[in-house]
Parts: C-alpha cells; structure tokens; sequence
C-alpha cells in the first residue's frame, strides 16, 4: 500500500477590491476540495487585511492536505502556487528511477509552460509599449501644433503624469521631434504621424 503524503501549504492572494481576494481565495479553496487528487485534512482562514501605504488587499489559508502521489504534490504548487509548503509525512520518499523520470518531465512540461507564457506575455507588453509611444508621440504632436505648452498643460491635457510625461518629453527631444524653451515645448517641424 502507499504511503500518503502529508503536506502544509500556506495560499495567499493579493490583489483589491477586498471583496475580489475574499471570493479569489474561495474559489482555490472550492477547487482544491472537489480535486480528486487531494484531501483537505484541516484548514485556517485569516482575515482580509489592507496592506499599509498600498490600495491593496492581501488575505491567506492554510491548509494541511493529503495525496496519494508524488506528481499531485508538484501539481498542487503549480496549480496553486502557494506561498509555503511543508512536507510533514512520510519524513522519507522513496520513488523507483521511473518516478522520479515521471516527476522531473511533469517539473519540466510545468516549467516550459511558465516560460511560453511569460515570454507571451513580454511580448505583448513590449508590443503594448510601442504601441502607447507611438500614440503618446501623435498625441503629443497634435496637441503642440503651432503652439507652445508647458510639462502641466501637456499632463492635464494628455493624462498622463507630468513627471512621466517630462521624461518622455526628452526622449522626444532627444529625437529631433520637439524642443523646449523658457518652460514650453514646441514642434520643430511637422512630425509624420502613424509611427515614422
């Protein structure tokens, strides 16, 4: 017969509006129950709690959870991704070279995953960035026009926080499509707009 593992895991969600982190955490805990592959043994719910000087929401269980396999227990810290997690039973685990074969493909399809989503996911960000610059830059050329604002008026107008908006200013500057004098920015000539 197998021995049953025995682990700790503490799971924590970060995120706001509390309500949104209360029902997120419901929702893995949910999951994990009706998962065959688990048991919950027992489990501890801490409170929501706003995080000082940030509009964020942070709340955690614990749960102490039994499987049966050595591969649940690697799909339970990908699928829920726990902040801690402590093996309590058996205090060895004993697996063929066929195990462990099996455990270190499942550790490398997870982490190939990871990879293919994070790679995704900067490219859509650096694609997003370029993008924002491009419009910024068409914004920012038909706004001056034939006339000369300053950092503030160009933030109130565009949105965008003046501190960020000066140091884009500069990078417009320092590629020739405008100029500042006396506190205002000004086109030096017409900038072709769609990203030339």
């Amino acid at each position: 017969m197998e021995e049953k593992i025995v682990f700790r895991a503490v799971i924590e969600v970060l995120g706001k509006p509390q309500e949104y982190i209360e029902e997120a955490l419901k929702e893995y805990i949910t999951r994990l129950k009706t998962d065959k592959g688990y048991k919950i043994l027992c489990e501890e719910r801490a409170e929501a709690r706003k995080l000082e000087k940030q509009e964020l929401w942070a709340i955690f269980t614990e749960v102490e959870v039994e499987t049966l396999q050595l591969t649940h227990l690697l799909r339970f810290c990908f699928d829920y991704m726990p902040s801690v997690i402590e093996v309590i039973r058996p205090k060895e685990l004993p697996f063929t070279e066929g195990e462990l074969s099996i455990f270190l493909s499942d550790l490398q399809g997870k982490l190939h995953h990871v990879d293919m989503v994070a790679k995704q996911m900067k490219f859509e960000h650096d694609h997003i960035k370029l993008n924002m610059h491009k419009l910024l830059r068409n914004y920012v050329t038909i706004i001056l026009g034939n006339k000369q604002l300053t950092s503030q008026q160009l933030s109130q107008l565009t949105g965008v926080d003046q501190d960020k908006l000066e140091d884009y200013l500069d990078k417009l500057i320092d590629e020739g499509h405008i100029d500042l004098k006396e506190g205002k920015y000004f086109l030096i000539s017409k900038v072709m707009l769609h990203g030339q």
